[in-house]
């Protein structure tokens, strides 16, 4: 009985010592900086830094170093990335967190071929650098420190994985055209090139990542290669084809959190049942699946069965001879089965054929 006594009072007392140990060590927590009052002061740094460096762009077609860029501090009277001419500086509007964010962006080449939607991937070069602002005698200094680059890339970054404002900006540029080389290597010309530059509320905000402080603005130059197109919902309609309004842009509004400001309707959701086509795998509403309605029929080649799998959007340019029974020019069909109007109401999107 007293052996039990003595193991109670020790384990009573180790237990006290342990919650009092906790509880000594407990830090408080430190709600998150007001979005409105972080973006002005991102927004200030990053106009001194536009206002106080220079840009220099390495113009060198068919390298890997064309369209390489160097920002440098004014020293001998240089002009300013704000103030030059040679490139456009752009800005975009964002509405999130229930306040208007501007994102600068220079535009150093837009490229020729395709762009991606916000919901695509793009196989691009980057190389990414976060501000810090310290003011001594009034006078505010924003500098840059490198945290990562990308040379030559090695995956495919999908646009609604990665931070806001490459969702954002990638859009306004095109990819351009390669050529594969005997040694294996792929030669990249005419490609989309630019510089961001994104307030910590469109990046990684009070939480920071890796060596990126909490709420820095960051700064990546960056190359755009290729782009994959995303499918999000494997209805077999790719995302970019879900773009209703064709503005290069498909949003999901239903995190409330995120968009208090968010529009009535989505211009993307056919149905405006508040989730937008590219996620929604029942674009009209109608009980029957997108992938159901935009299925072909078995069909037959040389008299035997074979499934066609599904229509392809908007057809085949030109109608394959080998196949006689199946015409690879048809599109998703209307409810009348019509093929090739490009005004048509394509069936997946008609809830009035069932």
């Amino acid at each position: 009985m007293n052996k039990f006594k003595f193991y109670f009072i020790v384990l009573i007392t180790t237990f006290s010592l342990f919650s009092c140990s906790n509880n000594d060590t407990l830090s408080p927590i430190t709600p998150p900086h007001d979005y409105k009052v972080q973006f002005d002061a991102d927004n200030a740094d990053i106009e001194t830094y536009l206002k106080s460096n220079y840009i220099t762009v390495t113009n060198h077609p068919g390298f890997t170093d064309d369209q390489d860029v160097t920002i440098s501090k004014i020293t001998a009277g240089e002009t300013s990335i704000w103030d030059q001419t040679t490139y456009q500086l752009k800005s975009r509007p964002v509405n999130l967190h229930g306040i208007a964010y501007t994102i600068y962006y220079l535009v150093l080449r837009e490229g020729i071929g395709e762009s991606p939607t916000n919901t695509d991937a793009v196989w691009a070069s980057y190389s990414g650098s976060y501000l810090q602002s310290t003011t001594a005698e009034t006078v505010t200094s924003v500098t840059a420190t490198l945290f990562e680059e990308s040379k030559i890339p090695n995956q495919f970054f999908s646009l609604s994985g990665t931070i806001k404002g490459w969702g954002e900006i990638f859009p306004q540029f095109k990819t351009g055209s390669y050529t594969s080389n005997n040694d294996g290597t792929v030669t990249y010309s005419d490609f989309g090139a630019g510089v961001l530059f994104i307030p910590s509320g469109l990046a990684y905000f009070q939480n920071g990542s890796g060596s990126i402080p909490s709420y820095a603005p960051l700064v990546f130059s960056f190359k755009l290669y290729e782009i994959q197109r995303l499918d999000s919902d494997g209805d077999g309609i790719l995302n970019y084809l879900e773009d209703l309004n064709g503005d290069g842009y498909i949003y999901d509004y239903r995190n409330s959190v995120n968009y208090p400001t968010k529009p009535a309707t989505n211009p993307d959701d056919t149905d405006k049942d508040g989730i937008p086509d590219f996620v929604d795998n029942d674009d009209d509403g109608d009980n029957y699946t997108t992938k159901l309605e935009s299925k072909r029929p078995d069909l037959t080649v040389n008299n035997l069965a074979v499934s066609n799998g599904y229509y392809p959007f908007t057809g085949a340019s030109v109608d394959d001879p080998l196949t006689p029974n199946i015409d690879e020019r048809q599109g998703i069909p209307s409810c009348s089965s019509d093929f090739t109007d490009s005004g048509r109401v394509r069936k997946y999107l008609d809830k009035t054929c069932h």
